[in-house]
């Protein structure tokens, strides 16, 4: 590996964890759910993660942009080649993930380098599914990523530490100690960044979960976690992962027949259900993953049902 792995959680990690778990059972329990529901969650999610994960690496092309190119096969004026092919590639990249997709599914380097030729396809094709060859720096990043010769070794490593699991990390934990790792050994010249958002969510889809959609939103704190990461400090980017997962998770419940949670944007359900508490404070517990809560843009949005249970266990706790 790396760099040191510090994985402390703390409570409210341990209660998410058992709280999203028990969510992709539910679903789980669920199946067969409807198939045009399904069909068109699925849909709609693969053009989110083509569109934010394209976004986080200073593509321009807005959602329905990325919807008409993908969809309706038009082009938008005024945006250039490159980024119609990084829509393209991106969504046949998500197809070629669910190929692969599969109970028990061993991760391995041949999966990471196709996805990434896919990713590159028609962009970069002198390198794409090549490791790099040249030494790389990041720009805005507390370190300097390894010699390039050092690289296979390094992939291997990595491969071999998801395989075989020996910290015994539950499937989130283990999805964003890879993604840190991947980025920091940044084996690509160019691709790293969807390249390993394909790759977490391989191992998150083979075990029941529905993608992890990094927002666009969210870039600076992403990148913010990263960084702490770096240092051993886990704890940001696995809240952002576990966010990112409550609010697919939650998309997939919705859909589900006799789903009873209404989730709503704070202010609204504030003053809908007449609760008792600021909307700063709620929003404060939402983005401290304090309730079962997920972000649309850049509203969060949770239900009574998440706050009455938050506040339920604190008074047990003071109790």
């Amino acid at each position: 590996m790396v760099v040191r792995i510090d994985l402390t959680d703390t409570e409210e990690l341990k209660l998410t964890y058992q709280r999203l778990i028990e969510k992709r059972d539910l679903i789980q329990k669920s199946r067969p759910l409807p198939a045009l529901a399904l069909h068109k969650i699925k849909e709609s999610l693969n053009l989110e993660w083509t569109y934010n994960s394209n976004s986080i690496e200073g593509n321009s092309l807005t959602l329905r942009e990325t919807k008409v190119i993908l969809e309706d096969g038009m082009t938008i004026h005024g945006k250039t080649l490159r980024e119609h092919f990084e829509a393209h590639n991106h969504a046949k990249a998500i197809d070629f993930l669910y190929t692969l997709v599969k109970k028990n599914h061993k991760l391995k380097a041949g999966d990471i380098l196709s996805l990434h030729k896919i990713v590159l396809n028609s962009i970069e094709d002198h390198f794409a599914g090549q490791l790099r060859n040249s030494g790389v720096r990041i720009s805005g990043a507390n370190f300097v990523p390894p010699n390039a010769l050092k690289l296979p070794d390094l992939l291997d490593q990595l491969i071999n530490y998801v395989q075989q699991n020996p910290d015994g990390l539950n499937t989130i934990e283990l999805a964003t100690v890879f993604h840190h790792q991947f980025v920091h050994i940044h084996p690509f010249l160019d691709g790293n960044g969807r390249t390993v958002r394909l790759a977490m969510n391989l191992l998150l889809i083979s075990e029941g979960f529905p993608p992890a959609i990094i927002l666009k939103n969210d870039r600076k704190k992403y990148y913010d976690a990263l960084n702490q990461a770096n240092n051993g400090r886990y704890n940001k980017l696995l809240l952002l992962m576990c966010q990112a997962l409550e609010r697919t998770l939650n998309i997939y419940i919705n859909a589900l027949p006799g789903s009873a949670d209404d989730y709503l944007p704070i202010a609204n359900l504030l003053e809908e259900a007449q609760m008792p508490y600021g909307k700063e404070y709620i929003s404060l517990l939402a983005r401290q993953g304090k309730i079962d809560a997920y972000k649309e843009g850049k509203n969060w949005l949770t239900s009574k049902v998440a706050i009455d249970n938050y506040m339920l266990n604190r008074k047990r706790v003071r109790n």
